[in-house]
């Protein structure tokens, strides 16, 4: 980081010791390294708004494997959006329930439809989509 700059910044002092408890416990060498953290979350969220961004996320799935025709038709729904999907992991939970995370690519938009169709898709019993970035315009 060769061209940093300083500045100041006000804060309650309650809000600050909270926030250097947290930083602390979470491994922060000083408060810097935990507000250029916070700012580049903060970019990347404004990045996800942007319908036409190029993103990179994960779709994490759980479900009953034994629900219909779940396995297959999430699957199906996997292979229309092949160049959008980078990796697929699944791991057997239990004897009923399976655990799958999609890396995905694409515009914000293109992603956050393909997260909500498999999440929305009958037996599936939890999803999440995890946005981040490409890391492109991200310093």
């Amino acid at each position: 980081m060769s061209n940093l700059t300083r500045f100041g910044i006000s804060m309650d002092t309650t809000l600050l010791e909270a926030f250097d408890q947290l930083t602390q416990k979470a491994g922060y060498q000083s408060r810097s390294e935990a507000i250029r953290d916070l700012v580049r979350d903060y970019l990347v969220q404004s990045q996800w708004h942007d319908p036409q961004a190029a993103v990179i996320g994960t779709i994490t799935l759980v479900y009953d494997h034994h629900s219909g025709d779940v396995e297959h038709q999430l699957t199906h729904l996997q292979h229309q959006h092949i160049g959008h999907i980078c990796a697929t992991t699944h791991v057997h939970l239990d004897e009923h329930n399976c655990l799958e995370v999609i890396i995905v690519k694409g515009t914000s938009e293109t992603v956050r439809s393909l997260a909500d169709h498999l999440i929305a898709h009958h037996g599936v019993k939890h999803g999440e989509l995890v946005c981040t970035t490409t890391g492109a315009n991200l310093h």
